[in-house]
């Protein structure tokens, strides 16, 4: 234990950022427990490292007592004070014990505490570091496939992408980059466990976020997402400029933004939708590309009994009823769609086909 003790101890704190007070008062309970495990010791123990020289020094920590009842611990009055004169009864008093031969003991041991230190603290600031990134996207390289897992890299640490978080019918290689979403951060022997999503609604959002300058400056809102990884997702967008299209805002000229991110999602459809504050209006253009004739609306149960063309049926409740799901999910109301057909006496009565909703409504697709 010497002045170069020091002197890397500075260099960590400067390079690493790693308070050296810390370290020196980790080796100095590190040496502690080396003492006692090398010599047969009883009492107390106490390590000090010169700060500015390295220097070690151990004592043995003794209570000035009256009644000596534990030699180890307790030291007559007389006795202490030979040492000084200025210790009472009740005084605690430090006896230097440093052996000599303790030396390289005490290297070792310094040396065993500085690189476990430095291994918590960078496992740390790998956790803090990725503790902010929780619901946030990041690029991954995939590191290797083992069962049903998906390890990729994070930079400084590793991701896993779970089954359930993988889209249906990817393939993962070794070096395949990838975006994900970062769904959990929990703290570990190696700093961090990070799991990551293919599949979760908030890389869709990320995804847009990212090619829709409208969305991440704020004009464009996202106010829902359904989604279906690998399959199709609906989006509910909402403008607060008037003058800003939110639905051909996210399409892009010529469909450049929406296609970049269904080709990151591995030509997963995405429905953009605009939203609504009516239920009725918002329920008829979630269900696109289905042409809606009437939305009847129950605010009690938050249902809604949608009206299409016979021959747009099949369209409206989509492949195994897909359509209807994530219009439902989007909307967050409960639909049923019926044939114009089955209500034809009802339409009549009522003469509402509101032709102006239905062509404000198809404008809308694209």
């Amino acid at each position: 234990m010497n002045k170069e003790l020091v002197e890397a101890l500075n260099m960590l704190e400067h390079d690493r950022g790693i308070d050296k007070e810390i370290l020196f008062q980790a080796i100095e309970a590190a040496l502690i427990s080396a003492y006692k495990a090398d010599h047969t010791v009883k009492g107390n123990i106490n390590v000090l490292v010169d700060r500015a020289t390295g220097d070690l020094h151990i004592f043995q920590v003794m209570m000035v007592s009256e009644e000596i009842t534990d030699p180890a611990t307790q030291i007559p009055l007389e006795e202490a004070r030979a040492i000084n004169r200025v210790y009472e009864l009740g005084d605690i008093l430090e006896i230097e014990i440093t052996p000599k031969e303790f030396g390289r003991i005490a290297a070792q041991t310094a040396k065993q505490v500085i690189v476990q230190r430095i291994r918590e603290v960078e496992r740390g600031k790998i956790f803090e570091e990725f503790a902010e990134k929780e619901n946030e996207m990041l690029t991954a390289i995939v590191q290797r496939v083992e069962k049903d897992m998906v390890f990729v890299e994070l930079g400084k640490t590793e991701g896993i992408l779970f089954a359930k978080e993988q889209l249906q019918g990817e393939t993962y290689e070794p070096n395949d980059r990838l975006r994900v979403y970062v769904i959990s951060v929990h703290k570990d022997t190696r700093g961090a466990q990070v799991l990551v999503s293919r599949t979760h609604p908030g890389l869709l959002k990320r995804l847009l976020e990212m090619e829709v300058p409208e969305i991440a400056a704020g004009t464009v809102q996202i106010k829902a997402i359904a989604r279906e990884a690998g399959s199709r997702s609906k989006v509910a967008v909402y403008s607060t400029d008037p003058a800003v299209d939110p639905t051909g805002a996210c399409i892009g000229r010529s469909g450049v933004r929406i296609e970049n991110v269904v080709r990151e999602l591995k030509d997963e459809k995405v429905d953009i939708i605009e939203w609504s504050p009516d239920p009725a209006r918002f329920i008829a253009k979630a269900l696109s590309p289905t042409r809606v004739l009437m939305v009847y609306t129950n605010e009690e149960e938050k249902s809604a009994r949608v009206i299409v063309p016979d021959h747009q049926l099949s369209l409206g409740i989509g492949k195994e009823g897909q359509n209807a799901r994530l219009a439902a999910r989007l909307t967050g109301w409960k639909i049923d769609i019926k044939p114009q057909s089955t209500v034809a006496e009802e339409l009549e009565a009522n003469a509402l086909v509101d032709t102006s909703l239905e062509d404000d409504l198809m404008s809308d697709y694209t």
